[in-house]
């Protein structure tokens, strides 16, 4: 058999095939639907004939004299209420001449006897025979359900229920029988199967004719292969070298070919892994422009810069970039409409953020006489951060030399405070005990012990901590410490409020070190809050660091206290020791984080904590997902 005969019929096979399956699923889809249907205008039916029967009970008991409390009477009474009821009737008797799926209808007792039973009456006062809900039909796989509607007959029940105080009364039966429901759907299985025999057919013949269209090449590529196929068989001095050399060289090329195209694909991949990881490591924003001016390579950190998240920017033309209302967005539409290039320019922008923008257009040696160009590389630069770090450096030196500074007053006070207590002692045990002096050694002990304090805090602020760093769901620490806060909040009236993200934000942290350093800002900012309001906690994630934002509605920090906030003992507030946010600092600088303050006078303060994301397994990662779910919420207020 030729090639291009068993192609085209392979490619037939699978067309009638798929036809098949397709044709096969979708008579089971219609099938399933033809069930549901007569399923839902029977329970209608069903709904009605409950509500007729409520009716004609209501209607003939209200007219009978009986006993209710005999169950015979009143059997009896509700026998004869339906029987005579010409509604009822009439309802019943409609139903089974016109509905082309349902085969009796019957109402009985609680215990199964017939009451009314139609259209056969002598089954009345008998006990009814027992049949499977309807329901158990939907609930059948579509092989199964086929073979119950196209197999032998059976009946099904539709049961609703009457109760009377609280117990089962009446049951309202209506009974489908299978072979209606095969009846109602042949003639859509007869058009169905029709159309599908069509498009089978139509499917057959145009694989056919476009198996012989499209193969018709391969014939001439099977001769050739053919005739070098019988000439590797003759003899060798009759082979010509060309031909040979020939197809040795092809398949030889194109071996080297798909070994250079795999070795090409993985450098291309190794060298964007670490383009990625160079990018994402960037503090300034880099963006690479094509020729028609569409970003094609963005740094993350550009997310900072224009508040748009990386992959909207991808793709996007400079001009659906950059906003044309804000100072930064006209400064580089207006250079790319020019084609001027930026060299270190800098703007302020409407928040007051100082940026350093470099634009260079990228030129190729054929193209520049012509003035055009292959792209263009912006960045922008920070100079705001800059000056942040330079900041955080500096406070990093007064921190280091404030620890060395008090570790050795802390050592050089200790032991002449330890003098003085001792001989304090011996003094007191020298004089009476209703001496005047007395008083004033209490005096002095309870001022001794006061910088005994003092010091010791010194030097455990000192004290090298040796950090217990396990991997943390940061949701559940901050709901730990919010707990332990509401207390408090409410007695202030502050209304506390968090947002916690729904995936777990997992980060290594001394748990208990970073509790104390949350714990002394929410603290900070309830205390800023004298005459009460809100206190925001929202927790996020930005890349690779976790955010946490804790903001209050307090007076804010004037612009000349807030360099000096993380300072030790430095405070504003009467009964402040000024060690807590120094301590909230060291904490976090302890983690590799950060804290910065974001304030404005009148407008309260947001402190923003920010940590290093760990990098955990996706099994790992999973474990936190479940357990503990309810306790990460946190006091609301």
């Amino acid at each position: 058999m030729r090639l291009k005969t068993k192609l085209a019929a392979a490619i037939t096979v699978l067309v009638f095939l798929i036809a098949t399956v397709l044709s096969w699923l979708y008579m089971a889809q219609l099938l399933q639907q033809h069930i549901d249907q007569s399923y839902s205008s029977t329970d209608v039916i069903a709904h009605q004939l409950q509500f007729a029967v409520r009716e004609a009970l209501e209607n003939g008991l209200r007219h009978q004299q009986f006993d209710p409390n005999d169950p015979a009477e009143l059997r009896q009474a509700v026998a004869q209420s339906l029987r005579e009821d010409a509604g009822l009737n009439s309802f019943i008797s409609s139903v089974i001449n016109y509905s082309p799926t349902v085969l009796d209808i019957s109402i009985a007792d609680r215990n199964g006897y017939g009451l009314v039973t139609a259209p056969d009456p002598a089954l009345e006062d008998h006990l009814l025979p027992n049949r499977q809900e309807y329901a158990t039909l939907l609930q059948k796989s579509p092989i199964r359900a086929g073979q119950i509607v196209f197999g032998k007959p059976r009946a099904y029940n539709l049961t609703l229920g009457l109760e009377r105080d609280n117990q089962p009364f009446l049951t309202v039966r209506v009974g489908i029988r299978t072979s209606f429901l095969r009846n109602a759907f042949r003639p859509w299985l007869i058009e169905s199967l029709t159309y599908i025999g069509l498009a089978i057919l139509a499917a057959l013949i145009a694989a056919a004719f476009l198996t012989n269209v499209a193969l018709a090449p391969l014939e001439e590529i099977s001769a050739r292969l053919d005739i070098l196929s019988q000439a590797e068989l003759e003899p060798a001095g009759e082979l010509a070298p060309a031909s040979r050399d020939t197809v040795t060289q092809v398949s030889h090329k194109i071996e080297r070919l798909g070994r250079r195209m795999r070795n090409v694909e993985e450098v291309f991949s190794a060298l964007k892994e670490n383009l990625d990881q160079i990018l994402s490591n960037l503090q300034d924003g880099m963006m690479l422009f094509t020729r028609d001016a569409r970003a094609v390579l963005v740094s993350r950190s550009v997310e900072r810069f224009l508040s748009v998240r990386r992959d909207d920017i991808l793709g996007a033309e400079v001009h659906d970039i950059f906003d044309r209302y804000s100072v930064l967005g006209r400064t580089v539409r207006q250079a790319f409409d020019a084609g001027i290039a930026i060299v270190q320019e800098e703007v302020v922008t409407e928040t007051g953020r100082r940026v350093e923008i470099s634009l260079d257009f990228i030129h190729d040696d054929r193209a520049e006489e012509s003035g055009t160009s292959l792209g263009a590389l912006l960045v922008l630069h920070d100079l705001e951060s800059v000056r942040e770090i330079e900041n955080e450096l500096e406070l990093s030196r007064r921190m280091a030399a404030i620890g060395r500074l008090t570790a050795g007053v802390g050592h050089e006070v200790k032991n002449p405070i330890n003098a003085i207590v001792v001989h304090l002692e011996l003094l007191r045990s020298k004089l009476d005990a209703e001496a005047p002096g007395l008083r004033h050694l209490d005096i002095i002990q309870s001022e001794i012990r006061r910088l005994d304090r003092v010091v010791q805090t010194l030097v455990d602020f000192s004290r090298p901590v040796e950090l217990q760093l396990k991997d943390q769901d940061l949701r559940q620490i901050v709901a730990s410490v919010l707990t332990l806060a509401a207390a408090e909040l409410k007695t202030r009236n502050i209304l506390l409020v968090s947002d916690l993200p729904a995936r777990p934000v997992m980060v290594k942290i001394d748990s208990d070190l970073f509790k104390q350093a949350l714990l002394n800002v929410v603290i900070n900012g309830a205390q800023a809050m004298n005459r009460g309001g809100t206190l925001t906690v929202r927790l996020g994630e930005d890349g690779r660091m976790a955010r946490l934002r804790v903001q209050d509605q307090g007076e804010g920090i004037p612009d000349d206290i807030r360099p000096h906030i993380f300072d030790l003992y430095f405070t504003t507030k009467r009964e402040g020791s000024g060690i807590g946010l120094s301590m909230t600092y060291r904490i976090l600088q302890l983690h590799n984080g950060q804290i910065d303050v974001e304030s404005l006078p009148g407008a309260g303060t947001t402190f923003v904590f920010s940590l290093p994301v760990a990098n955990l397994p996706e099994n790992k990662l999973r474990s936190f997902l479940e357990p503990n779910s309810s306790a990460l919420k946190g006091p609301r207020e």
